[in-house]
């Protein structure tokens, strides 16, 4: 039977940074990866020479990221492209209103002004909300606290609707009322022309990482783990697990012991989300020049209501939209032509016959992925912050959990990812390591 130092589940950032750390301290280290390629839910596709970022697009900040500092190590490409977040007014936004048509800037002002007061009641009311609060409960009364009439309350009401479904994939009342306390961006964003994917690439050179292998099951004791293939069994002194969330809540890999208390409730309290993006690229450019996003408001813009002009990462006209939450959910076993026949429905609304078919579209499908059951975890409600770090405690002191919905302070990010794996390696280690070992020659 095959012996390791560590043996780590899944090729995806988290675990490439864990293996990397690991093997550059000398650790003997095997990377189990269940699927033909590594990079996780970092996913960037190449065809017909396109490139196309299936996954993670943007560093959301790149101040003190070690993600922006691993890219300029290694080289890559970047694009400036500061999104903010979904924020009312980070960048120039081309609003719709509920007719159809486009918003003055001066009524642009008044909405986003109006996002912006109630975002402010919304800190303090989150703060002093019970455990079992709803992102929808926190925002209704933020909005009660507004003397509004009722047509300038729903206009928010669908803002805030919007955000959680765009932020998290999950629909409003599903979402812990923290759930988006996380929601703050340091310094520029950046996207890479050249694909995510070359992340994982440089970070993977040298591993032994094993592709095509599904982990079935995980031993653990005080005498190290046992970890089971389809085809064989490898022992190591300890494991770092990094599948998402909804592959440890699916019941395809056992893990015998069951997971501890703690971290089985911590697990129960998070879920993987319903998030899909879609991009549309045309022909010739048919909406206005200085914009980075389109977003109509009032109830046409129930599903479709924001695209993203992505135009300037490779000089062809291209909007990204993303199917989120409910319109995840409901759209799921819809084929790609009734999805982008949906979408051209309301930018038709909105351009008229200017919309011509698009000449190529491609859309993500993280639900049906068996290795990751959805894009991202979020917090669900009765959910608190702590149930990112009670996930990643040491099992027995052998087997240590990490990946995006680990780590508190920025879940659902590729920061998150690399720092959940630079912990999991400095307490099998024992002590600190740097992680700018990560780029450093090996």
């Amino acid at each position: 039977m095959e012996e390791q130092d560590t043996i780590v589940i899944g090729a995806g950032i988290a675990g490439l940074v864990a293996a990397r750390l690991l093997a550059a301290e000398g650790r003997r280290v095997t990377v189990l990866e269940a699927r033909d390629r590594i990079g996780g839910r970092v996913c960037t596709e190449r065809r017909n020479g396109r490139i196309t970022d299936l996954g993670a697009s943007w560093i959301h900040g790149v101040t003190d990221s070690p993600v922006a500092a691993a890219a300029q190590a290694f080289g890559l490409r970047t694009l400036e492209f500061t999104v903010g977040g979904y924020q009312p007014d980070s960048r120039p936004i081309a609003y719709y209103g509920p007719d159809g048509a486009r918003l003055s800037d001066a009524d642009a002002a008044r909405f986003a002004a109006d996002v912006h007061t109630v975002d402010a009641a919304l800190a303090t009311i989150v703060a002093a909300s019970a455990a079992d609060a709803s992102y929808r409960d926190v925002t209704e009364a933020a909005l009660a606290r507004q003397d509004w009439d009722a047509e300038r309350v729903q206009r928010v009401r669908e803002y805030l609707e919007h955000r959680s479904e765009e932020q998290y994939g999950a629909w409003i009342e599903d979402l812990a009322a923290h759930g988006l306390d996380d929601d703050s961006i340091d310094g520029d964003e950046v996207v890479f022309p050249d694909g995510y994917g070359r992340l994982a690439e440089h970070l993977a050179r040298g591993l032994d990482i094993r592709l095509g292998e599904v982990v079935t099951r995980l031993e653990w004791s005080e005498r190290g783990m046992a970890v089971s293939t389809r085809d064989t069994t490898l022992r190591a002194d300890t494991a770092v697990l990094t599948v998402p969330v909804g592959v440890l809540k699916s019941g395809d890999l056992a893990i015998d012991p069951p997971l501890p208390a703690l971290h089985a409730g911590a697990l129960s309290r998070l879920e993987m989300n319903a998030f899909e993006k879609v991009f549309l690229r045309f022909p010739e450019r048919f909406w206005d020049e200085g914009v980075y996003a389109i977003r109509q408001l009032g109830p046409e813009g129930r599903w479709w209501h924001s695209w993203y002009d992505l135009t300037p990462l490779h000089d062809e006209p291209t909007l990204l939209t993303f199917a989120a939450g409910p319109a995840a959910v409901e759209t799921r076993r819809w084929d790609d032509e009734r999805v982008a026949a949906s979408i051209l429905t309301q930018l038709r609304r909105l351009f008229g016959d200017r919309v011509p078919e698009p000449v190529d579209v491609v859309r993500t499908a993280w639900q049906d992925d068996p290795y990751a059951r959805g894009a991202y975890a979020y917090m669900t409600v009765g959910s608190t912050t702590a149930d990112h770090d009670d996930l990643a405690t040491p099992v027995g002191g052998v087997l240590h959990i990490a990946g995006e919905a680990t780590w508190t302070d920025d879940p659902a990010t590729v920061p998150a990812a690399m720092l959940s794996g630079h912990r999991a390696a400095t307490r099998i280690l024992g002590r600190d390591v740097a992680i700018d070992r990560l780029w450093a020659e090996r």
